[in-house]
């Protein structure tokens, strides 16, 4: 056989091979197809056909009910705006004020220095009766020239029925034609733990009616805010509350309204961090239906200065625990001097209703309205006894020397540490003490327990234990008996307030 014969042959039969290897793992799919090989197969086999999801029926009611409350609710919550005319005085015009070439730059619209601008306002609120009265804070209206209330993107002229800045609440009117109104819940008996959900206008108008849920975090919170907002029993939410949000509507689950939105502690990041408060419906209903009928709100009037205890005060007065109201102060010719109250008397119940704090007196006692006749369980030198007060009208007056209540807390336990003075005419001018006698607080060592108890400098030391003191070798006499762990009753004047503070002796 010839050379070229054989390799032919050779070649025939490699090639033979090969395709017969390729037609065997075909059919044994052995090979890999690429990217582009059979795409129709690839997409089928990667989108088999899914199952349904079933969703729970109570997920699904849930969800249905937030979805009903929105829809029944958004329509009584209201955007307010309010337009505030500031005078700004020019630093610099009783520089150049009567300057010609001057003037010609600095022109001011009344020619005397004085310069104008716009401050505007945005907040929410919510109508509580068809003919137009609605709900919101003091703070959303407060100063305002101008309210304008926008329903359905369309401005109304709002008129201020009355505000009480005690409680942060105020009532505006608008004439229009009949409106949705909200139904008003109990705030009373609310449970931490409900579901809750705000609505109102947070930031501008472009986000109004937005829709936040949560739960009720907490009853009866206080808080540092303005001096004028006296009684505070606040609703703490973890639903969304962000500005703008003040005066609209916290409601439960049945889309009744049981809060006024009005605050948020925003830490240090100055936004939302999920604690929000409100006003309770019962406590801004009752200030609504006075500022609707009265133009004011009627308070009882007790006319004692309170203290809240804490353990060493409570061991001072012989009281069990540290609830209750301590009286440091009764003023005199009120309902209290009358009806017998004294220093020293712990408050503990009023009408069968416990009392848990000075701020839990200061908001009972403004529920009653004036010739209330209310009994008052206390706490005197150890001993249980019922008085029973006829309270007067509150003075409003913002020159009142003697509220109803006015609370003074304690600072934590400490070492004692004071530096003392005679009370004379130089520091009786300084510190407001006239016609008093004491002994002056000159001076508070850092970190002693007098400083962490709440002492100042300034403070009026008038009693020991119960015992008047007017000098300052008086004083220390007294606290030359004072022994490792006794707990000692100091009365001191700050200003016109009166303060109990107790401190335990360290060693």
């Amino acid at each position: 056989m010839s050379h070229d014969k054989k390799t032919k042959i050779i070649v025939f039969s490699v090639l033979t091979g090969i395709l017969v290897g390729l037609i065997l793992a075909s059919n044994f799919n052995l090979t890999k197809n690429g990217f582009a090989d059979n795409e129709s197969e690839v997409f089928r086999e990667a989108a088999p056909k899914q199952a349904e999801v079933t969703v729970p029926s109570q997920l699904e009611n849930t969800s249905r009910a937030f979805v009903d409350i929105a829809k029944r609710v958004i329509p009584t919550v209201v955007s307010i705006t309010s337009e505030k005319v500031v005078k700004v005085k020019d630093p610099f015009s009783k520089f150049f004020h009567n300057d010609d070439f001057f003037r010609k730059f600095f022109r001011h619209p009344d020619g005397n220095g004085d310069q104008e601008y716009t401050q505007r306002g945005l907040g929410s609120g919510v109508i509580v009766s068809s003919d137009g009265f609605i709900l919101t804070n003091y703070h959303v209206v407060k100063d305002a020239d101008e309210i304008s209330v926008v329903i359905d993107r369309k401005p109304h002229v709002g008129k201020i029925v009355g505000t009480d800045p005690a409680t942060d609440i105020a009532v505006v009117k608008i004439e229009t034609g009949e409106l949705p109104a909200i139904t008003l819940g109990n705030s009373d008996g609310l449970e931490v733990g409900e579901w809750v959900l705000a609505i109102g206008s947070p930031f501008n108008l472009r986000l109004q009616h937005t829709v936040t849920s949560g739960i009720i975090s907490a009853k009866g919170r206080t808080l540092s805010l303005s001096g004028e907002l006296t009684y505070q029993d606040f609703i703490q939410t973890d639903a969304a509350i962000n500005p703008g949000n003040s005066g609209g509507a916290l409601v439960n689950i049945r889309g009744e309204l049981i809060g006024i939105n009005t605050a948020i502690y925003a830490g240090n990041s100055g936004g939302n961090v999920g604690i929000g408060f409100a006003v309770p419906v019962n406590l801004a209903k009752q200030v609504m239906e006075d500022l609707i009928n009265h133009g004011e709100v009627v308070r009882g009037y007790l006319g004692v200065y309170i203290t809240t205890p804490d353990e060493e005060l409570s061991q001072a007065l012989k009281i069990s625990d540290n609830k209750g109201a301590v009286v440091t102060e009764v003023v005199k010719g009120t309902p209290a001097d009358k009806a017998g109250l004294e220093k020293y008397d712990v408050i503990v119940e009023v009408e069968d209703q416990k009392i848990e704090d000075s701020q839990g007196l200061t908001n009972r006692i403004a529920s009653f309205k004036p010739g209330n006749r209310i009994d008052l369980k206390i706490i005197r030198d150890g001993d249980e006894r019922t008085v029973t007060v006829e309270l007067e009208k509150r003075n409003s007056s913002p020159n009142d020397a003697a509220p109803a209540v006015s609370q003074h807390t304690h600072a934590a336990t400490g070492k004692l540490g004071l530096e003392l003075s005679d009370l004379n005419r130089e520091l009786a001018d300084r510190y407001g003490y006239e016609n008093e006698e004491g002994v002056v607080v000159s001076g508070v060592a850092p970190n002693s327990v007098a400083e962490k108890k709440g002492m100042r400098e300034g403070d009026l030391i008038v009693e020991i234990d119960r015992k008047p003191v007017t000098t300052v070798v008086a004083l220390e006499r007294f606290a030359a008996n004072f022994e490792t762990g006794q707990i000692v009753l100091f009365q001191i004047r700050r200003g016109e307030n009166s303060h109990f503070i107790a401190i335990k002796i360290p060693k």
